[in-house]
């Protein structure tokens, strides 16, 4: 494997399968594999074997991912043995990483599972009066009311995240596009697939088995929180890993525009009032200034500077503000060696054609 060369040289570096080349792709840790994917904008599932080969190039014992997203990149660090720490601004993402992060043992079993699907005639209906028409079968949302309020009776932290997960997915499997910017009749989008043809239910009884596959012990101590960048508890870790949502040049980066149903999920839209106006029961948008371009140096910088005494790695795209300069220049003022990887990729995933067929060159700048 070529060894990382210093932004001072200007020269940025691609790793690549070469025959015979020791710089071939580092195998991922047969765990990784158990990992649930998530259709998720900017999801690096696909990218993990590139960003298994840099991490290998560090030397770091302990780790924070601290945009997590689906949890992906953490669970390739818990994977090969460090203590990580996992953090997202978004509670339904949280949720993910506590399952599959913090949690090392905690499965549903077979006595929570009868819990969390028994019938109560007290459930609320706040799920089936208020998205009645506009994702889901009235059998589907009255399912969501029912398992809602049965994951509010399960004690244990991490059965409620595994049970929370697998919701999620479920969800996520059971929406056409696995967004929510589209409401009434999706019958269009019908392609015959299996997911489409699953009640919720369904979807949920086989995600609490893909998600109890998936916990595993790393003999570490790891944590999730859900919490801003800036107010993120003190934790020393050698390294930090930071995918901060992109400012695009095109489209819009607002996950919450995207994922609000799911995030009103987590909390039963408790102190989330939704906006009546949308056809799809939108809630606020959460503010972060990285995804503006007045506010986005500022926060980079801010940024690089909180975690100055960490090894930093940020994942960033050519399709966004600000360019690979700007952001090298900004590290540099607080690391005294920077290096670039570079990697070709395509993304699949958007709300029109341009996107989903777009092109990019992903960056890891690395600073040490």
């Amino acid at each position: 494997m070529r060894q990382p060369i210093s932004e001072e040289s200007g020269k940025v570096i691609q790793l690549s399968r070469k025959k015979g080349n020791v710089s071939a792709f580092i195998d991922l840790p047969s765990q990784v594999a158990l990992y649930p994917e998530l259709r998720y904008m900017g999801s690096k599932k696909k990218l993990l074997p590139w960003i298994h080969q840099v991490l290998e190039t560090l030397d770091f014992d302990s780790a924070l991912d601290a945009f997590s997203g689906t949890a992906c990149v953490s669970y390739l660090l818990k994977s090969t043995g460090h203590r990580v720490v996992s953090s997202d601004f978004l509670n339904f993402t949280s949720l993910i990483a506590r399952a599959t992060i913090e949690n090392n043992h905690t499965h549903v079993d077979g006595p929570t599972l009868k819990k969390l699907l028994a019938s109560r005639s007290s459930s609320k209906k706040f799920i089936q009066n208020t998205f009645d028409g506009v994702f889901y079968t009235p059998d589907d949302l009255r399912f969501l009311d029912r398992i809602s309020s049965n994951i509010q009776r399960i004690d244990n932290k991490h059965q409620k995240a595994v049970a929370y997960a697998a919701l999620f997915r479920s969800c996520l499997k059971r929406q056409p596009r696995g967004v929510f910017t589209l409401s009434g009749d999706l019958s269009r989008y019908d392609d015959g697939r299996r997911d489409l043809r699953l009640s919720l239910e369904e979807h949920f009884l086989e995600q609490v088995e893909v998600y109890n596959h998936a916990v595993f012990d790393n003999g570490r101590k790891n944590y999730a929180y859900r919490a801003d960048i800036f107010s993120l508890p003190r934790k020393a870790v050698d390294l930090v890993y930071m995918d901060p949502p992109y400012v695009p040049r095109a489209d819009d980066n607002c996950y919450i525009k995207r994922y609000h149903f799911l995030e009103g999920l987590s909390c039963y839209w408790e102190g989330l009032p939704i906006d009546e106006s949308t056809k799809v029961k939108k809630i606020a948008k959460r503010h972060t200034p990285f995804s503006y371009r007045k506010s986005a140096l500022d926060a980079f910088d801010r940024m690089f500077s909180k975690f100055s005494k960490s090894q930093l790695v940020l994942s960033y795209s050519s399709n966004a503000f600000p360019d690979l300069d700007e952001l090298v220049a900004l590290m540099r003022k607080h690391k005294t060696s920077v290096s670039v990887f570079e990697k070709p990729h395509r993304y699949h995933f958007g709300n029109h054609e341009a996107v989903e067929r777009s092109t990019v060159m992903e960056y890891l700048i690395v600073g040490r």
